[in-house]
């Protein structure tokens, strides 16, 4: 995502890129992060294995190059609560269309962020290159806890619909807008934003629950090696568990262990 100074660096100035392996597998390599998954495409028979890595991201990401174009994403998640830190620090839940593998980028989610002595939530959407724009905190609150769902859907003709929703607050916010990306990712994240050109600490946010999600409609049908893991400073510090069993949807957890999977 990209508020005030901060710059998603998959998919904008940092982009991830798709490089073919060999014996057909694919590795996603972000430029900033080290390499340290190649899965199957999405679609496999799976793999203990996360498919990806990166500096900024880490959850679950479908690429169009096995999958076709994507026209609608659904999500949901409870929001995590960010553990105190001596500087600032920064986590972002989402979902998105596009972004993986090129540089544009619809999104929607929650902020949970320790700042000035204080941990600070709130929701956002964003188009890139745009920056963010806030939920009105005060009109929509966000406290941690709270059940999130959210939905980005193409109307036709250019024009998007995104909505985001927060039933333990008993609050929905819809906002439709131009968007011309060609829908070739689509993703469930937990991202550290990049502040003032640099990917910010991630903030220590426990756990996230993403479930269930859909992608056109329909089951997103995840296998393992559409996961990816955040690392920062050679560290490990973020990490999806495997899917439910029903595959729409996972947990990811904070540190290098993975969790295990949500009841489905």
């Amino acid at each position: 995502m990209n508020f005030s100074s901060k710059i998603l660096t998959i998919g904008a100035s940092l982009m991830v890129v798709a490089l073919p392996a060999m014996s057909g597998s694919v590795t996603v390599l972000p430029t900033n992060a080290p390499r340290i998954g190649a899965g199957k495409p999405h679609g496999g028979s799976g793999s203990s294995a996360s498919g990806w890595s990166s500096s900024n991201w880490s959850g679950y990401a479908l690429s169009s190059s096995t999958n076709g174009t994507y026209n609608s994403i659904s999500g949901q998640w409870v929001v995590p609560t960010v553990q105190s830190s001596r500087g600032s620090s920064y986590s972002s839940s989402w979902i998105g269309i596009d972004g993986f593998n090129n540089s544009s980028l619809i999104q929607t989610g929650t902020e949970q962020d320790y700042s000035s002595g204080s941990a600070h939530y709130y929701a956002w959407w964003e188009i890139l290159p745009a920056s963010e724009t806030e939920i009105s905190p005060s009109q929509y609150p966000v406290q941690p806890g709270d059940h999130m769902s959210a939905n980005i859907q193409n109307n036709g003709g250019g024009k998007w619909t995104i909505t985001i929703s927060d039933s333990t607050e008993n609050w929905s916010f819809t906002t439709t807008q131009n968007y011309s990306g060609p829908g070739t990712s689509a993703e469930w994240i937990e991202e550290a934003p990049t502040i003032g050109g640099r990917v910010a600490t991630l903030a220590n946010y426990g756990q996230a629950t993403f479930n269930p999600g859909t992608v056109n409609g329909v089951n997103p049908a995840f296998v393992s090696s559409d996961s990816g893991v955040m690392i920062q400073k050679r560290t490990q510090v973020s990490t999806p568990s495997l899917p439910d069993s029903d595959t729409d949807g996972f947990n990811v957890a904070y540190g290098s262990k993975a969790p295990t999977p949500p009841a489905s």
